[in-house]
């Protein structure tokens, strides 16, 4: 392992970069989560790049990598506006005192809005070099070029000037004006290829320097006791019951939360196992097995997200109707490596290394916990396993926070497998219900969807509450309504329809966002049940979505997905299927995620051993328009990575509980895709539409996965099935339905 000893005023002062503050217009993109009084601090350039004395460029992002290849992606943007190679950018992301507040690294929001914040910063830059160096050569500044970081006269080469001998390690002292244009995409040179990840080296050869490997002078190492179930108040703690045990520096108790402080990590791992702690038991969960019962069964805010024409009529004149209830469970995040954290709280300050996704939101909340000033506790941003979503790092800090308050020197908490799996936010379970009519042509003449959902975020945004150790303290959650909603609409043009979102007021377990939040929840409904209707029309799948398809770009995917699919037309299932002891068949769904940013449609191929039920995906085709592709090698990995992960989520993934806890608590009780499972192939092709500004890539894929496999699964078996995980269990019992039926 690679340790990286850090003082803490190393930390404070490293880096060298020059800093102001300034303010970048809200038309440029900022995200909706920045207070606009935030958004006053950041006006300066220097708050965004500096140039050193190298000539290297050092930029400063909110926006964080967690192991999608952002920081590649904008390496590439700065680099393209100043014309110097991606090898001399250096990323300063995600630090409370470094860095501006961009809002959370979420929703594959970075490029569409983090990008053009920097890509006008860097605008900016390059036009105040080219004034500088215009008055330096004596030389009209139409008439300069600019390569590699170096500027020089186009009729005379030989008078040339360095970024660096511009302006190396000094202020650009200038705000952002927005006189300066970017480039055109016609003229990009930079962004659109296929840079190599920046990251990856260090990756691959153990260098680099994942939250884990943080040791500071004097830390010390914690654990947290959690209580025996989902909702218990603590009794007593007998710390007499940690006698004789070396390394014990502090049993820690604020309200519920109790935690062990030693001086080495094994021992405080025994310490927090020995220590004996009485817990109160809470109310009782509900049973999971009446799950989706009980969420139908629930009071809920109910919100019309989509009314057009008349639906109730249209479906009782309908030719054919059909309707159809999907269902989906809990899941969790998985991270492979367990969630850490480092804090340092000592003297009315606190500085903590972490992996959230939301430096100045935690920040806040953090400071609320530990009772400090904002302007006293800093957040700075320390890589860690890939989370997809709301994991457990937020908490894992909150957690080595407190600790380090109680002792006064810093602490470092990792989590073990069981507080991964038992205790991170959970992707919360939905139950989506549709139904709709067809014409005596074979079209769509209404559609009604609902869907019920808890919240999909409860991300803490300046609420200790919103934090394990928060609650344990005594502080309550604090989350509006969101995320269950994204793609409940559908994508399609009929004459007459209806989307509502039942909102539900709590869940089973604590939710928060997983990667997609709703989206492939309602996709694997919508577009299950498209292919649903196209069977009862008689119709081709493809087909049946191009008649009911006018945006060109959407038309142009799943011509696209289908073409590299070799497609074969024709209804499904596929005839002779059910004869096979393993059949084989391929399914389609399309999604523009969100309704306004990427679009996506994928063929998969599936087998389905009739005999035990286990569905395999051989071979998946994806489809992928973001508009313009800032890196086509990072879409590529982006969407391979999706793809194969809701693959899992789709047939393996769910969380088991009791009345009392979460009992998945670890491989075997949460299994995921193994090597051995994975697709044989995975095509893609990217539609790259310079014209068209850029949105994310880290989440679309993920979509249109369920519902192409549930449908694959039909046209192998002429079996629907509509609870995800498609388990070999659930398969059996659906295909022996079908053969009693």
């Amino acid at each position: 392992m690679t340790t990286a000893t850090i003082s803490r005023r190393r930390f404070l002062t490293g880096g060298g970069a020059l800093i102001v503050t300034f303010s970048l217009p809200l038309e440029l993109g900022a995200q909706t989560s920045t207070p606009p009084e935030r958004l006053a601090q950041y006006a300066w350039i220097d708050s965004w790049l500096a140039v050193g004395g190298d000539g290297r460029v050092t930029v400063f992002t909110g926006k964080v990598e967690l192991g999608t290849g952002v920081e590649t992606a904008l390496s590439q943007i700065v680099a393209e506006e100043l014309d110097v190679p991606v090898a001399r950018i250096a990323i300063v992301q995600g630090d409370t005192a470094r860095t501006p507040d961009q809002g959370y690294t979420v929703g594959s929001k970075t490029i569409d809005q983090g990008g053009p914040q920097l890509r006008q910063a860097a605008a900016e830059a390059r036009q105040a070099l080219l004034e500088m160096a215009a008055a330096r050569l004596g030389a009209p500044g139409e008439r300069l070029v600019v390569k590699d970081g170096v500027v020089s006269a186009r009729e005379e080469p030989s008078k040339r000037v360095t970024y660096a001998e511009l302006i190396g390690g000094q202020r650009f002292n200038r705000a952002v004006t927005k006189t300066a244009k970017p480039k055109s995409p016609a003229g990009y040179t930079v962004v659109g290829t296929a840079a190599p990840r920046v990251d990856i080296p260090g990756k691959v050869t153990g260098t680099h320097t994942y939250v884990h490997d943080l040791r500071l002078p004097g830390m010390l190492q914690g654990r947290v006791v959690r209580p025996a179930a989902i909702g218990a108040t603590l009794e007593s703690v007998d710390e007499g019951s940690l006698g004789g045990l070396p390394g014990v520096v502090k049993v820690v108790r604020t309200g519920n939360f109790v935690g062990v402080v030693c001086e080495r990590e094994e021992q405080a791992i025994r310490a927090a196992r020995e220590l004996k702690v009485a817990w109160k038991d809470g109310p009782a969960l509900s049973e999971m097995k009446e799950l989706y019962q009980t969420m139908r069964g629930a009071r809920t805010t109910d919100r019309a997200l989509l009314t057009v024409g008349d639906v109730g009529p249209a479906l009782a004149i309908a030719a054919k109707s059909l309707h159809a209830t999907y269902e989906w469970p809990f899941q969790m995040h998985a991270s492979i490596g367990p969630s850490c954290a480092v804090a340092d709280v000592r003297d009315g300050k606190a500085t903590v290394w972490c992996a959230s996704q939301g430096v100045f939101g935690l920040r806040d909340s953090l400071a609320e916990l530990l009772g400090l000033a904002p302007d006293n506790v800093r957040l700075v941003f320390a890589e860690a396993a890939g989370c997809y979503g709301h994991n457990g790092a937020d908490d894992v800090a909150a957690d080595a926070a407190l600790l380090s308050q109680a002792v006064g020197r810093p602490v470092r908490v990792q989590w073990m497998r069981h507080d991964e799996h038992g205790w991170e936010p959970k992707g919360p379970s939905m139950v989506m219900q549709v139904r709709g009519g067809l014409d005596a042509q074979g079209r769509v003449v209404a559609w009604d969807y609902e869907v019920w959902t808890p919240t999909h975020s409860t991300r803490p945004r300046s609420e200790a509450g919103n934090t394990l150790a928060g609650q344990l303290t005594g502080r309550a959650i604090k989350a509006g309504l969101s995320g269950g909603d994204r793609n409940a609409k559908y994508g399609y043009v009929f004459p007459n329809g209806r989307v509502v979102v039942h909102w539900l007021p709590r869940a089973a377990l604590r939710p928060s966002a997983l990667r997609g939040l709703g989206a492939p929840q309602n996709s694997f409904a919508n577009e299950s049940f498209m292919d649903e209707l196209a069977a009862a029309a008689g119709a081709d799948p493809v087909q049946f979505r191009l008649r009911h398809l006018t945006d060109s770009r959407a038309i142009a995917v799943v011509e696209a997905a289908a073409l590299l699919a070799r497609w074969e037309t024709r209804p499904s299932p596929k005839p002779g299927a059910a004869s096979r002891p393993v059949a084989t068949g391929r399914g389609i769904a399309y999604v523009q995620y969100e309704n306004e940013n990427a679009y996506v449609a994928m063929v998969a191929e599936v087998a389905v051993d009739r005999r035990t039920g286990a569905v395999r995906v051989t071979r998946a085709w994806i489809a992928h328009d973001c508009g313009l592709v800032i890196n086509p090698d990072g879409v590529r990995n982006q969407i391979e990575g999706n793809v194969i992960q809701t693959i899992s989520r789709t047939l393996k993934e769910e969380v088991k509980f009791d009345r009392a806890r979460v009992t998945s608590l670890d491989w075997r009780s949460y299994p995921i895709l193994t090597f051995a499972e994975a697709p044989d192939e995975v095509e893609i092709v990217l539609v790259n539409r310079p014209d068209q500004r850029p949105v994310g890539a880290g989440e679309p894929a993920a979509c249109p996965v369920p519902a192409a496999i549930a449908n694959a699964i039909f046209d192998a078996t002429g079996t629907r099935v509509r609870t995800v995980p498609f388990t070999p269990e659930r398969i059996k019992a659906a295909l022996d339905a079908v053969t009693r039926a």
